[in-house]
């Protein structure tokens, strides 16, 4: 087990809102080029999401991705590969969080450092909220089973990949750490090594009054479409209740808001409360103990660092195999850094290759 710089304090709950908020499209640091480093393909895709039809926001079923193709693919018709998907956080999308983590130069980088091939994809998850949460509901659509099933059936449809569950790692940041960890927990059975990085939303939100500004704010959108106007908390919102208390007979919007009236709504903060992953990790022990391997890692300067030492202690609890890290850093300035350097090196070592051909 790696730790460092582990908080004493493990109690203190981060609300949703201060977990997202720290996910904005940010400036990260860039890792120097590796000499050496040959290119790798990228290729924009959209994946057809049968998971995402009929959802009452009207959000995109027809959705970009990005495919990162290794060196050799082009060369070795026959080779195939594992792959590895990403997934982005709130209010980006693929082609943000491509810049964030500055593919495809690190995926390169790791490459020429040794790290076994693999293709990446990065899904995007972006809604009219400006974010899935990774969950499943009529309002979003279900974004969960969207990764899970169409994008991974997509990549085994049209690419030449190693189609099980041992070939296929899954990592996120930040909201993409929180659907990591949530679609991790419930589809063991199509992923088989699971990294998580700086994972917002783990803990049920505390209670306390919605600022008033806030509630004048989202009380102005009548349509899907007005969140755009909208400063990033009063949006977070919005995402949040789409995912995670959605209501059909709610409209426009087709959400449960957690205040009405500046009063708390505390049958919606029970929706939102049985959507944390600390609050049903332990219904999926067993499942968890099929990866091959788990990682998990936060900066020592991430406000979301607390949470994520909280899930690593349930894990250790269970004697639950797996690494964690507090490394130095913001949550968000070493995330290039971290997937050239320690993500995809985890997935070289822990995914299932194909055998050399004699």
């Amino acid at each position: 087990m790696t730790t460092r710089n582990l908080p004493a304090a493990l109690v203190l709950a981060v609300t949703l809102a201060a977990g997202l908020q720290l996910a904005a499209q940010v400036k990260t640091e860039v890792p120097a080029p590796v000499p050496g480093a040959k290119p790798v393909s990228v290729e924009r895709v959209k994946i057809h999401g049968p998971s995402l039809e009929g959802n009452l926001e009207g959000n995109a079923v027809d959705r970009d991705a990005l495919v990162f193709l290794p060196p050799s693919y082009a060369r070795e018709k026959s080779r195939r590969y594992p792959v590895v998907y990403a997934l982005h956080g709130y209010s980006i999308g693929a082609e943000q969080w491509a810049g964030e983590i500055h593919v495809p130069q690190t995926i390169e980088g790791a490459f020429a450092l040794g790290v076994s091939e693999v293709i990446v994809v990065l899904p995007d998850s972006k809604t009219v909220h400006n974010g899935s949460m990774y969950s499943s509901s009529v309002t979003t659509g279900d974004f969960e089973r969207y990764v899970a099933k169409d994008v991974v059936s997509y990549m085994d449809a049209h690419y030449r990949t190693i189609a099980r569950r041992e070939s296929r790692g899954l990592v996120g940041h930040s909201m993409g750490g929180y659907g990591a960890t949530r679609i991790g927990m419930k589809h063991a059975d199509v992923f088989g090594s699971l990294y998580i990085m700086s994972p917002c939303c783990l803990s049920a939100r505390g209670a306390g009054r919605e600022p008033s500004e806030v509630e004048k704010a989202l009380e102005k959108v009548k349509t899907p479409a007005d969140s755009a106007s909208l400063p990033f908390f009063p949006r977070a919102q919005l995402a949040t209740s789409a995912a995670w208390s959605p209501n059909p007979k709610n409209p426009p919007l087709y959400l449960d808001l957690p205040t009405k009236g500046g009063e708390l709504q505390p049958d919606v903060l029970a929706r939102w409360a049985a959507n944390a992953p600390l609050a049903f990790v332990d219904q999926y022990i067993s499942d968890l103990r099929k990866y091959r391997a788990i990682a998990m890692d936060v900066g020592d300067q991430d406000g979301l660092r607390m949470d994520a030492a909280r899930l690593h202690e349930v894990f250790d609890r269970y004697g639950l195999a797996h690494t964690f890290e507090i490394y130095p850093g913001t949550h968000t300035s070493r995330v290039a850094d971290r997937f050239q350097n320690h993500v995809l090196p985890f997935f070289g070592k822990s995914l299932a290759f194909e055998k050399p051909r004699q």
